[in-house]
């Protein structure tokens, strides 16, 4: 989803080719053993495999909302914190069953850790670094997105009521909207299928 983000907000156009994990298609295993989304696969042959390298190609592209122009410690931290911390403990508060071997029972609370200062972050600033949406919150709020989802009541008692808006700002925005259109799965054949702004600015639906 952030990958997706950035490149819509960059500007860019990019075939788009929409899959089910459990049906990974040929292409998709050979360009990227990995088998995991994103992979963005560039002109020349380059493959970027990481939603996190995709939103800084695509920015450093085109970056016309300056996401980019923003404290770079802070927002590095406070994405490598998302990326292992924050990311280890939803995976774990989400899937308690894939983590057989480990105790899991107080992942929810170590989410909670790190939403704690974020919502003290928006609290003083509006967003987590400066005064607008940069790429910090573009990077982590699918991620706070997949906490909440798991227990939505839970999270609500919580009472972060920064972080909730500025959850919901982020839910309600014209971008989120456009990212997360549908699109059926793509198979060997299929006619290109382009995302970008370009591309739904001339999309009648």
């Amino acid at each position: 989803m952030r990958a997706r983000l950035a490149l819509y907000a960059s500007g860019a156009t990019v075939e788009l080719r929409e899959i089910i994990l459990r049906d990974k298609p040929t292409h998709m295993l050979k360009i990227s053993p990995k088998a995991t989304v994103p992979v963005l696969q560039l002109q020349d042959g380059e493959v970027i495999e990481q939603s996190f390298e995709i939103m800084i190609w695509a920015l450093g592209r085109q970056d016309p909302n300056e996401w980019l122009d923003v404290e770079e410690d802070t927002t590095q931290m406070l994405i490598t914190r998302n990326d292992n911390e924050f990311k280890s403990a939803l995976d774990r508060y989400k899937y308690p069953d894939r983590y057989p071997d480990e105790d899991c029972s107080d992942m929810f609370d170590r989410g909670v850790e790190v939403l704690k200062d974020l919502n003290n972050r928006i609290e003083n600033n509006g967003t987590l670094v400066t005064d607008y949406n940069t790429l910090a919150d573009y990077a982590i709020f699918p991620f706070v997105r997949q906490f909440v989802a798991v227990n939505s009541t839970r999270f609500e008692n919580l009472k972060f009521k920064p972080l909730e808006n500025w959850l919901d700002a982020h839910l309600q925005s014209d971008l989120f909207q456009a990212i997360t259109k549908k699109y059926p799965p793509w198979k060997s054949g299929d006619a290109p299928t382009f995302f970008g702004p370009q591309v739904q600015a001339c999309d009648p639906a």
